[in-house]
């Protein structure tokens, strides 16, 4: 009778360890399902057709990207992904030259910023484009907006030499509340580049990416749509613009600097500002300005560098791919890292980028290579394949803060052929890393500026 009781009991345990071991293959593989992401090929590509799903519920102006069926006005000219991701790297070189040459004594305060070449230089002309109001009465023009830019502009008549645009030129004598700035006055000195010229004050800026404006510093009413104005908006007139901005018809800049759209509204609004990038170019975003009541969002520290105090920095650690943390120190991220809506493709450090580039490519090797494609080096090709498994990848930050990367924003996809990872490394260690927009993608990014801290939460666009 003992024995049957012991073989009995026996039995129990064997049952009760094969349960055990049942729950916990299955939280197991609950978590590698929250690791991964299951990804229909066919969602990687963008129609060709504009699709207005963004929730309504939203205060803002609409975002839609540059080079994508929902932009404003007929699309002359096809940009291709090696020009793209070129002119990306233009952008990048541009921010790291700035930073290398920036004055390390520099005391530099919240909202200045000294840049150390003759002509006021910035970082690209970004990727994304808003409609805005200027002047009285209000006329509507479509501008990329740049968080890695200051000076708002916008080309004007009597223009000596513009690029086509889709709008006809802004025309400050059929404004009843434009008025140029006087070269005596001290908004002059704001400008990183300023001039004179018949009493007035010029303005001039060079982009990373060769581009330039040049033009009238003046003041007008700025619309922020549906119908909130900003009285005497600090802008540039251009009269001489060329470069890479499409058939938009200007620029917002909603860096740190005084001449700033953030910084000019923030006695208005609240300096805080927010925005969702639309998951592909055939859908639309939105940007806010002013205060935001997001209740879901996580906010991790933003930090402010003397020597370049105009760029969004935050304390980037370490990263997650498969739901495992990578072993990188956190020493690698100590030259900084940068938030920046203009920047296409994230860059990290090159030993940083070295483990998640191997990583990814452990996980991925089921599938074929594809050819690199411009500074993209791990790329797939995935024409055989309906469905795809692809590793979650996140960044984790000092204050333990996790940004968690949409799987729209883990890939580059030129075609179902070249399927590339969205990541690229610096040349040094010693470069700022940039988390680009490709990263942000269906997050809701805001910029506290007040409270000096930048907050992801899910984005209210798709």
């Amino acid at each position: 009778m003992a024995f049957n009781i012991s073989l009995l009991q026996c039995c129990i345990l064997v049952l009760a360890c094969l349960l055990c071991a049942h729950s916990s293959q299955a939280l197991e593989g609950n978590n590698r399902y929250n690791a991964w992401h299951m990804v229909d090929v066919k969602s990687l590509l963008p129609s060709s057709d504009c699709s207005s799903a963004l929730e309504r519920n939203f205060n803002g102006m609409t975002i839609t990207h540059r080079h994508g069926p929902c932009t404003p006005g007929p699309r002359k000219y096809k940009t291709t992904d090696a020009q793209i991701l070129r002119q990306d790297q233009d952008r990048v070189d541009s921010m790291h030259r700035y930073v290398n040459s920036a004055k390390k004594d520099t005391i530099g305060e919240l909202l200045s910023v000294s840049l150390p070449a003759q002509h006021g230089i910035s970082y690209g002309t970004g990727n994304y484009v808003v409609k805005i109001g200027m002047g009285t009465p209000r006329k509507d023009f479509s501008v990329v907006f740049d968080t890695g830019s200051d000076l708002s502009w916008i080309q004007c008549k009597p223009c000596n030499a513009c690029y086509n645009q889709t709008d006809p030129l802004f025309d400050p004598t059929l404004s009843s509340t434009y008025s140029n700035v006087p070269c005596s006055s001290t908004d002059c000195t704001l400008l990183d580049s300023s001039s004179c010229s018949n009493g007035r004050c010029q303005y001039e800026v060079r982009y990373g990416d060769n581009s330039q404006t040049d033009g009238v510093f003046a003041r007008d009413t700025l619309t922020l749509p549906p119908t909130d104005t900003l009285s005497n908006f600090m802008f540039g007139c251009g009269t001489n613009n060329d470069g890479l901005f499409g058939e938009t018809d200007g620029l917002i800049g909603l860096g740190r600097d005084r001449v700033s759209l953030i910084s000019q509204a923030s006695s208005k609004y609240g300096a805080m500002f927010s925005y969702c990038l639309p998951s592909s170019s055939n859908n639309t975003g939105y940007l806010s300005i002013g205060t935001n009541s997001v209740s879901r969002a996580s906010f991790t520290s933003m930090v402010r560098k003397s020597d370049t105090p105009s760029f969004y920095y935050i304390n980037l650690t370490a990263l997650k791919i498969g739901g495992k943390l990578l072993n990188i120190s956190p020493t690698v991220f100590s030259a900084g890292t940068v938030i920046d809506s203009g920047t296409v493709i994230t860059r990290l450090p090159p030993t940083a980028y070295a483990q998640l580039r191997d990583t990814f490519r452990q996980y991925m090797k089921r599938y074929p290579k594809a050819p690199s494609l411009s500074i993209l080096d791990t790329c797939y090709n995935f024409t055989k394949y309906p469905r795809v498994k692809i590793p979650a990848i996140s960044f984790v930050f000092s204050d333990g803060t996790t940004l968690d990367v949409d799987f729209t924003g883990l890939l580059y996809v030129s075609q179902v052929s070249q399927a590339c990872l969205a990541f690229a490394g610096n040349r040094r260690d010693s470069s700022i890393g940039i988390i680009g927009n490709t990263q942000q993608k269906k997050k809701n990014v805001i910029y506290d500026i007040a409270n000096q801290k930048i907050g992801f939460s899910p984005g209210r666009c798709k």
